[in-house]
């Protein structure tokens, strides 16, 4: 690393423009929106497959009443579908179904239509460009040493 660079205010740097940069992609409004609980537990189940309540509330670290609600709210939309455990006849499963797949997909398009706008409003010089399309490749090798 250049000795110039203070690898501390690199990193405190990095926090706040990223950390600013996803506070302002969640605010993206999506038609049929979902609450912060609602997204993280839909794409909890997409990325991880189908789970008891309990397993998620404990993978998101909230109670099992908090999940309950959460849960029964994707349900009632037709998001989430319960399910009879391969393993264990007694117990339920959640499984996401398609309509919670295009919801999260929605969401995704919107993030991602809000990002390519904000990059070709003019704001960005085509070298900038180039740079954010490098640094999207070290941030998530940064990510992955974590």
């Amino acid at each position: 690393m250049d000795d110039g660079l203070d690898p501390a205010e690199v990193a405190a740097a990095l926090l706040a423009g990223v950390g600013l940069l996803v506070r302002r992609i969640r605010q993206v409004p999506t038609p049929g929106e979902l609450t912060m609980p609602e997204r993280a537990a839909l794409s909890h189940l997409d990325r991880s497959g189908p789970a008891t309540s309990a397993a998620l509330a404990r993978a998101m670290q909230i109670t099992a009443q908090s999940m309950g609600a959460t849960t029964g709210a994707l349900r009632a939309r037709g998001l989430v579908e319960r399910r009879p455990d391969p393993d264990d006849g007694r117990r339920v499963v959640l499984t996401v179904t398609d309509t919670g797949r295009q919801a999260l997909q929605n969401k995704r398009d919107a993030r991602t239509e809000l990002l390519a706008q904000a990059m070709t409003s003019g704001t960005f010089t085509p070298t900038e460009l180039e740079q954010l399309a490098s640094a999207a490749a070290l941030l998530e090798r940064l990510a992955q040493n974590i």
